[in-house]
């Protein structure tokens, strides 16, 4: 074999290579915009008319928050509202940090979450609101749950279009 022949499939053989790795950055660029596309359409659209959002709630402030929202109906403006109640992280007088990361991821990964009362208590928010920021997931501090149902469903209440958590 020549010279001249290796040189020649060597390029072949480079130029198969940029082809597929072109081709793999074309489609990885095609589903990123679809994927953005997509986002941004629903983020525009904001929430349904009649959705159900949720409202994770500490469970020192969750008995009060559950009789507010049964005192408002259940509604804020033209969404219904549910409150689920998360386990108390602190024991005697201590915390138990998966307990307080299991609660706010909980909350993360439900696409009808729209914020989370807490107590405040900066050794808990200090792990807590990390998590929950990720996600944009807005939190109301209070050590009354009523005052932190309430001041939720008013937010809602006034919010416009587009991205609810954004707006709380």
């Amino acid at each position: 074999m020549s010279v001249l022949t290796r040189a020649t499939r060597a390029l072949s053989v480079l130029g198969k290579a940029k082809r597929v790795a072109v081709s793999r950055t074309a489609i990885g660029v095609t589903a990123c915009a679809a994927l953005v596309g997509m986002a941004g359409c629903g983020e525009a659209d904001g929430v349904a008319e009649g959705a159900v959002v949720t409202a994770y709630v500490e469970a020192p402030l969750c008995a009060e928050a559950q009789r507010e929202l049964r005192r408002q109906g259940g509604r804020a403006g033209d969404l219904r509202v549910r409150a689920v109640c998360l386990p108390d992280p602190r024991e005697a007088r201590k915390l138990d940090l998966a307990t307080i990361g299991a609660n706010a991821r909980r909350a993360t990964e439900d696409s009808t979450a729209v914020a989370y009362l807490e107590a405040p208590d900066p050794r808990v928010s200090r792990f807590s609101h990390r998590i929950l920021e990720t996600a944009e997931i807005p939190w109301f501090a209070d050590d009354s749950g009523a005052a932190a149902m309430s001041r939720l469903l008013k937010r809602i209440e006034s919010a416009g279009s587009g991205s609810l958590r954004g707006q709380l």
